[in-house]
């Protein structure tokens, strides 16, 4: 059955490793045993997995993104809880699990992201009521959609976007998949502003970089034009400027070298996301983590994803009290 399967304590600190004399960030954050529960915690944050890769397959993608939660939430409940960070401001709620459809042609696969859609959308609205921050990791880009439109429904109009990517996720809507969360949540009218930061020349199609030239909603900067420039940071917070409490998206095929079905070797430093995170003046909505891979499907695999997902999450959660 798909849903939402939320945490106990037992649950988080299975995956601590306790040591004497010191205490790790799985030994301080909070736990919910309902949704409901959200609104009289007082933690500011709520991290949610969807470890899927049904939408990255819906989009002839490699299958591996599905492996990324576990690893990443192991490696952020065993780091330090310190001076920097507690973790009391953090509620890790549980993650997804959603069934794989019993047919595997391309049509069915985009009929159940529509199928998750609904649940991401539902837990995600109840978040966001509750006064709390959504710290989301997947999974596919599919995810951005529900994500989106939660925020979209729970203010009450439609919402700023930022997006660290390669690729603009703008192919045609005509079918849900990993490749075009933001065409329908424009289409719906969910974004005010949908702004794309390091995109790749090489890897977006003409009708994507007519889109992007046409929809005043749309703004882009390549990364072929970051390369020239001296200050990536400088440049990220001239872009971000006009967006009002924008949701921010990083897919890590962004990141030079981390395994995703789309990874690159000509990309952002994780050292470089590091400081567009921490150096933010800027409050985002939500985060949400996406395309990453422990293992793929063809073999490869990297001990290092879940540890550079951890960085990012601690990067967000610190940048409001920085």
């Amino acid at each position: 059955m798909d849903g939402l399967r939320i945490y106990a304590n037992k649950d988080i600190l299975e995956l601590v490793n306790i040591r004497s004399g010191e205490t790790k960030l799985g030994e301080r954050v909070r736990v919910v045993s309902t949704l409901e529960e959200l609104n009289i915690s007082d933690a500011r944050f709520v991290l949610l997995g969807i470890p899927e890769d049904i939408g990255v397959r819906a989009n002839y993608g490699l299958s591996g993104a599905s492996t990324a939660w576990n690893a990443a939430l192991k490696a952020l409940l065993n780091t330090q809880s310190n001076r920097f960070l507690d973790g009391s401001e953090l509620v890790v709620l549980g993650h997804f699990e959603f069934t794989e459809p019993e047919d595997s042609t391309i049509e069915e696969l985009q009929k159940k992201v529509s199928e998750m859609d609904h649940e991401v959308f539902a837990c995600i609205v109840k978040i966001i009521n509750a006064g709390k921050i959504p710290v989301i990791i997947g999974g596919g880009h599919n995810n951005a959609y529900p994500i989106i439109k939660a925020l979209a429904s729970a203010n009450g109009y439609a919402a700023d976007i930022l997006n660290i990517d390669a690729h603009a996720d703008l192919r045609e809507p005509n079918g849900r998949h990993s490749g075009n969360s933001f065409s329908y949540a424009l289409k719906d009218g969910y974004i005010a502003n949908y702004g794309v930061f390091g995109l790749h020349h090489s890897y977006n199609n003409e009708s994507i970089l007519n889109q992007i030239e046409e929809n005043e909603k749309i703004k882009a900067v390549f990364f072929d034009d970051i390369l020239l420039t001296n200050s990536t940071v400088d440049l990220w917070k001239q872009f971000i400027g006009d967006f009002k409490t924008p949701g921010l998206e990083i897919d890590l095929d962004s990141i030079e070298n981390i395994l995703s079905s789309a990874a690159t070797p000509s990309g952002f430093t994780l050292n470089e996301i590091r400081r567009l995170i921490l150096g933010s003046s800027k409050q985002f909505a939500y985060l949400h983590i996406c395309e990453g891979a422990s293992t793929m499907a063809d073999g490869r695999a990297s001990s290092l994803t879940g540890k550079s997902i951890a960085y990012l999450v601690t990067d967000f959660l610190k940048s409001y009290t920085l």
